[in-house]
Parts: structure tokens; C-alpha cells; sequence
């Protein structure tokens, strides 16, 4: 089941078609990348209110799904 489908969108006119929160300019990237810089889940929704926790795991749902290929390539 794709726990992401109601949270993440994809608007052509919203930071250039990158998948977003719903309702919000926050990018699936942002997130990730604020994960990934050591901050916590405490930390981000503390940060940004109009964020929810299902939101952060809809984020990673999402991270995880694209990810799901039989070959992707990594950054040398």
C-alpha cells in the first residue's frame, strides 16, 4: 500500500514539478535532506508547523517507492 498517495503531490507550477508535501512548498528532497543533515523527526516538526509525522513517513514512503527499481544509479 502506498502510504504517501494522499500526502505527496506533483504540481507543474509548484517548485517545478518536484513532488511536495500537500499544501505546502516543502519537497520530498527538503525533508530527506534535513533527515539525512541529523535532524530528527522532533526537530523538523518543531521547524515547520505545517507539517504533520505522517507527513515525514509519507516523504520517506515515497523516497523508498521511487527507489524500488531494478537498477538505479548512485552519485560516484
Amino acid at each position: 500500500m502506498n502510504t504517501f498517495v494522499d500526502r505527496i503531490v506533483i504540481e507543474d507550477d509548484r517548485r517545478a514539478g518536484r513532488p511536495c508535501v500537500r499544501g505546502t512548498r516543502i519537497t520530498v528532497s527538503d525533508v530527506l535532506g534535513w533527515l539525512a543533515g541529523g535532524m530528527s523527526e522532533a526537530d523538523i516538526l518543531a521547524d515547520f508547523d505545517e507539517l504533520e509525522a505522517e507527513d515525514i513517513r509519507a516523504c520517506l514512503a515515497y523516497a523508498a517507492a521511487e527507489m524500488d527499481h531494478a537498477s538505479v544509479t548512485v552519485a560516484a
